[in-house]
């Protein structure tokens, strides 16, 4: 059994432990979801949430916090107690994006394998000192990357891999919100790294998980605070037969709260996917569908169903790959750190006005 200590309970905190764990109307707990694994700790400042009651937590999906019983699980407030624990053997670390480095570099010197929530930094080099730690450290550092195991990413990227319909020719990507109210700590535009990482990371992840990396990237959009807020990017691979991009950020109006989707052009297939929340209720305003052959499908997806359910896809690779020792490439943190490195190159495309390339 691997036993999992969540670092940080705010709205991914939470997310990640309704994703591993039953819990029942009442508020008790009723096991696990995973196989082979559980969550036996958490950590948080929160004397109130140590008590149980993650009433305060609120997200832009799923419902609210509720009130737990959380007499079976280890509670701490200071992460180093918990690091030190011998009972953990995961620690997944669900807090702000600067405090990343910190944490996961502890947890790695204290033997522990480590699941961190995206980006894995907003700083290249920051990101670079995490994989050296875990390389020295003999111990996993698997990044958070949860697009990939919602069901229409799943979908299309299986699509990709196994040319079902062909040779992936070209994409588009959207992944868009307005600026978002329902938490504090999205508040510090800087800490995030802007929403060209924050957001616009999940994009860049896929798109290197299902194309590859790519060599160049030509951006236009809009700077804040020396960050990326929106962008239109188009990415230069070695192919020259396969043409990708995306535009992300957060200057939608209010009521725009989210939006994302793609359009996938194969040689004998196009894939459409829209998605969102408009005035505070979720539209699908095109489920995933297959046009082939003149006819529109839509397809039978795996998983789905609760709000928590990718994340629960997403936690049970990271017990596996603790059990086996081999990290699947969604959760690589190499891959994370590359997104990253696309992150980085768009602002300077978007600085220098030309394409740059992707180092």
């Amino acid at each position: 059994m691997i036993r999992i200590g969540i670092l940080g309970i705010g709205f991914m905190g939470w997310t990640h432990f309704a994703g591993a764990t039953k819990i029942r109307e009442d508020g008790t707990l009723a096991g696990s979801r995973l196989k082979g694994g559980s969550v036996t700790a958490i950590c948080t400042r929160s004397a109130e949430k140590l008590a149980g009651d993650w009433t305060s937590i609120q997200g832009n999906f799923g419902p609210r916090g509720p009130k737990l019983d959380l007499t079976k699980i280890g509670a701490y407030d200071q992460p180093h107690e918990m690091f030190a624990d011998p009972e953990i053997d995961l620690i997944d670390i669900c807090l702000p994006n600067d405090q990343h480095e910190e944490m996961v570099i502890a947890a790695l010197k204290a033997g522990k394998h480590v699941l961190v929530e995206k980006p894995i930094s907003v700083d290249l080099k920051s990101a670079d000192r995490m994989v050296a730690a875990a390389k020295k450290a003999g111990k996993l550092l698997m990044v958070a990357h949860v697009l990939p195991f919602f069901p229409e990413f799943q979908f299309a990227a299986e699509a990709v891999a196994s040319k079902k319909y062909g040779k992936l020719l070209a994409a588009n990507f959207k992944r868009i919100i307005s600026s978002p109210k329902w938490s504090g700590g999205m508040s510090d535009f800087t800490k995030l790294g802007g929403w060209g990482i924050d957001l616009h990371i999940h994009d860049n992840h896929f798109i290197s998980l299902i194309c590859g990396t790519p060599r160049q990237v030509f951006s236009r959009g809009f700077l804040q605070e020396g960050f990326v807020n929106h962008v239109h990017s188009n990415y230069v691979f070695d192919d020259a037969g396969l043409a990708v991009s995306a535009v992300s950020g957060g200057m939608a109006a209010s009521g725009l709260d989210f939006a994302h989707g793609f359009e996938l052009f194969f040689e004998e297939a196009t894939l459409i996917y829209s998605a969102g929340t408009l005035a505070g209720q979720w539209c699908a305003d095109r489920p995933l569908t297959v046009l082939s052959k003149g006819k529109a499908t839509q397809p039978k997806l795996k998983g789905g169903g609760e709000w928590y359910a990718a994340f629960t896809a997403e936690l049970q690779q990271a017990v596996v790959a603790v059990q086996t020792g081999e990290v699947p490439r969604g959760l690589s943190a190499d891959l994370a750190r590359g997104a990253l490195a696309l992150c980085h190159a768009e602002l300077a495309s978007v600085e220098l006005g030309k394409p740059v390339k992707v180092s």
